[in-house]
């Protein structure tokens, strides 16, 4: 009942209001000059966010027929020695050669992400041992140094020479949290 009571007032007060007619005001679009449209497209572009974290700043350098080697602490190490001597099926392979040190950084982070999206495990990364590049081995060196910076790789070693020696990598990465409550499962 109070709220019919407020509600009669309310009309009775504010009844005969009419709202008062608004004149819309449209601007006309203004031509956009060619130094304008130049100015905005390379703004659009400089302002892009490379998603790639691989960063190439100052390399410590490798010689052509050096072992690559690295792996996360708390790996077993069963895991590691045979996952090093190539005893773990190799689920995908990428080839660097002839590449430049700029495309092969897009190519290494394109094809890590793909290999960590399909929860793939062992991957195999021919990068060439750089004999006659000068300075020596200079694509070999950078892999070595981004291959770290990738939290989902727990270790990579030089291959076996079947799989291209020096000239190429062994990449473990990480297991998928779907793989490893499997493997709980499996195996408690």
């Amino acid at each position: 009942m109070k709220d019919d009571e407020e509600s009669k007032l309310f009309s009775a007060e504010f009844g005969d209001i009419k709202p008062i007619p608004q004149d819309k005001v449209t601007q006309a679009a203004k031509p956009e000059s060619p130094l304008n449209r130049q100015l905005r497209q390379e703004a659009a572009t400089h302002f892009k966010v490379d998603k790639n974290y691989l960063v190439t700043g100052a390399i410590e350098p490798v010689l052509p027929n050096d072992i690559l080697k690295y792996k996360i602490s708390g790996l077993q190490e069963g895991v590691f020695r045979k996952f090093r001597l190539g005893h773990y099926p190799i689920e995908a392979k990428l080839d660097l050669h002839r590449r430049t040190v700029d495309e092969s950084r897009k190519d290494l982070y394109a094809f890590l992400q793909q290999c960590i999206k399909m929860q793939l495990r062992t991957i195999l990364i021919t990068h060439g041992k750089g004999e006659k590049s000068t300075p020596p081995s200079i694509l070999k060196s950078h892999v070595n140094h981004w291959l770290r910076q990738v939290p989902q790789v727990h270790a990579f070693h030089s291959a076996v020479p079947r799989h291209g020696g020096t000239g190429s990598v062994y990449v473990l990465l990480a297991k998928s949290i779907e793989k490893r409550l499997e493997n709980r499962e499996k195996y408690s």
